[in-house]
């Protein structure tokens, strides 16, 4: 899951808080259209709450109705990233993230997503394409492999479990790591030699990616290498060329950016 090195080596005051910019590639050529962040996230991350304006509100320019968190969904046309122009503070990330799947979390998403524990179940039970990902990595490394699993949760879902010297997990969320994993410190990150850095299901959670992918290059040694996965979403998978991404985009949950 998501990490703290954004706040640890980077001002925040550098940040717009809503972007007029891309988060990818900087460009400005962007499309928007309105959305809305969903109500799980609004509540636990701004402790923003849906409710219905009715007559006694007594607004006299404003229709009744249901009201939930605004925002705008943005795509660039410069090089096809979507994404929500709310950008995310460190604060505001760790209320997100801190935690994560645990009895709260859980709770508060099962009140506003109905089944969601259910789903949280199976999620815990890790991929099953992990053998995929050992095959396509293997030609490329050596063994035994030294892995750092940048937002790597408990482990669960790291390559090679079997096959490494050292096995480090660097996330926010302290759980406790499965058998074999240590969990570590960004300073233990910056000490460490490593020749598999694994990001999976990572980028789509941040705010900040390419400041991310900085941070993790910075970990890199001539031999390293990086292993990046992100979800292939329904709205990328559908595309047309040209198509303006961000009017299809109508509601924003933890995956607050979309590759291309």
């Amino acid at each position: 899951m998501y990490n703290k090195t954004i706040a640890e080596n980077r001002p925040s005051a550098n940040h717009e808080r809503i972007a007029s910019r891309c988060p990818c590639c900087n460009g400005t050529d962007l499309l928007r259209s309105p959305a809305i962040i969903m109500p799980f996230v609004a509540d636990r991350v701004f402790n923003w709450k849906p409710t219905r304006i009715d007559d006694s509100w007594g607004l006299k320019t404003i229709s009744n109705g249901n009201a939930y968190a605004l925002c705008n969904s943005m795509h660039c046309q410069g090089c096809g990233f979507l994404f929500l122009d709310v950008r995310f503070s460190e604060s505001e990330m760790e209320k997100l993230y801190s935690g994560y799947r645990d009895a709260a979390y859980c709770q508060l998403r099962e009140l506003y997503e109905p089944g969601y524990q259910l789903r949280n179940d199976s999620l815990n039970q890790g991929v099953a394409y992990i053998k995929d990902i050992e095959s396509f990595l293997e030609p490329h490394l050596r063994f035994p492999a030294r892995i750092l699993d940048w937002g790597g949760d408990t482990g669960k879902n790291t390559p090679y479990k079997e096959k490494n010297s050292l096995w480090h997990i660097y996330d926010i969320s302290n759980k406790s790591a499965v058998a074999g994993a240590q969990v570590v410190n960004k300073a233990t990150v910056d000490s460490t030699e490593y020749n598999l850095i694994v990001c999976s299901n990572v980028f789509e959670h941040i705010p900040q990616p390419r400041e991310l992918l900085q941070d993790i290059r910075e970990q890199m040694w001539n031999d390293t290498i990086l292993y990046i996965e992100v979800p292939f979403e329904d709205i990328a998978r559908t595309a047309i060329e040209n198509e303006n991404l961000a009017s299809k985009k109508r509601h924003w949950h933890e995956h607050i950016t979309f590759s291309p």
